[in-house]
């Protein structure tokens, strides 16, 4: 999201590859007129298109996920067509055990899940040294580990694992520079626990890394990578956060991404799936914005995808946060392959 720690501390989320599936949606009848309000309604005049295999996707993390899909079913209708990727989060301390039925909820809906795995207790803050990354490379977890591999080989169906995101941030105590976390130590813990997967015969999870988009002061990522062989997907986290905040400006989406993109090119010949995106109304034309934002897409083949972040919050970063910016979304995403 934004470049600054202060935002990470209004944006805590504590709820908790490249995979394309082909998911039949029968008998959902949905449609959306988004000219007479900010968020559109559903008409049961025509059908949603189930989602067909594509080469580039677009994932959704909103409001109720992964137990209350209803915000993704109207998402849908409105949009015409399914997002083929449904993120939701889960900490160690909280999330005992991989939580089977919430996935199979999302795949039954159409969708991949994708769970956004993080090694911490929400509630402590980021001092955690349980959770330091040289303890998770040690094997002090791996009773964990193991439980949840086996869980979710026996799940069987696909999934994303985004594992420890935006590391190079200071705001988890994953990230190297806090709870006691040297430089190695966060590449260490990734390949140690993508191995305990391995070692149970997990074949069915995509490994996604998305640090930040890279701020004056951050880490540099090319130290948190911890390889192609361990990683299936890789990516950024960010956001256009107009003029919300005393810190923030208005910003195209390649501003906030391409340098991040390029750094990470330099590096990984992984696929790039943007991990989380969203943008402000207030600053600009966030109508305008997308429009750009899908333009760039289409001149930038590298990314293969991603994920909006469907929620009012700090700012309001939805989809349908006005009638113009949806239908801006709507439009691209129509022709998004």
């Amino acid at each position: 999201m934004s470049v600054l720690p202060l935002r990470r501390c209004l944006l805590h989320r504590t709820t908790t590859a490249l995979v394309c599936l082909a998911v039949a949606a029968l008998g959902m009848l949905l449609l959306t007129d988004p000219a007479g309000a900010a968020r559109p309604r559903k008409s049961p005049s025509t059908a949603v298109a189930s989602p067909q295999p594509t080469e580039r996707l677009l994932g959704v993390a909103v409001p109720g996920a992964p137990t209350d899909l209803q915000e993704y079913e109207d998402l849908a209708g409105a949009l015409g067509r399914r997002p083929e990727q449904i993120t939701f989060y889960a900490a160690w301390a909280t999330v005992a055990d991989f939580p089977a039925a919430d996935a199979a909820r999302i795949a039954a809906a159409g969708a991949v899940p994708e769970l956004t795995w993080e090694p911490w207790d929400p509630a402590a803050g980021t001092t955690q040294p349980a959770y330091a990354l040289e303890r998770i490379a040690a094997g002090d977890h791996d009773a964990y580990l193991r439980r949840w591999a086996r869980q979710v080989r026996s799940y069987g169906a696909p999934l994303v694992i985004r594992m420890a995101h935006e590391m190079n941030g200071s705001w988890y105590p994953w990230a190297e520079g806090v709870n006691g976390n040297r430089p190695g130590d966060y590449r260490a813990a990734w390949r140690h626990v993508v191995g305990v997967f391995r070692d149970q015969r997990v074949t069915n999870v995509s490994w996604s890394w998305a640090p930040n988009v890279p701020y004056e002061g951050s880490v540099p990522l090319a130290g948190l990578y911890p390889g192609d062989d361990v990683v299936d997907r890789v990516g950024l986290d960010g956001y256009n956060w107009g003029t919300t905040q005393p810190w923030s400006t208005w910003q195209s989406a390649e501003e906030v991404f391409g340098p991040g993109l390029a750094e990470i090119e330099a590096f990984s010949s992984r696929p790039f799936h943007i991990g989380e995106i969203g943008s402000a109304e207030h600053g600009g034309d966030k109508a305008a914005w997308l429009r750009d934002m899908w333009a760039w897409l289409d001149r930038t083949p590298s990314v293969r995808g991603l994920t909006w972040f469907h929620f009012h919050k700090e700012a309001d970063w939805r989809i349908w946060s006005s009638p113009g910016s949806f239908e801006a979304f709507r439009a691209g995403y129509a022709s998004f392959r």
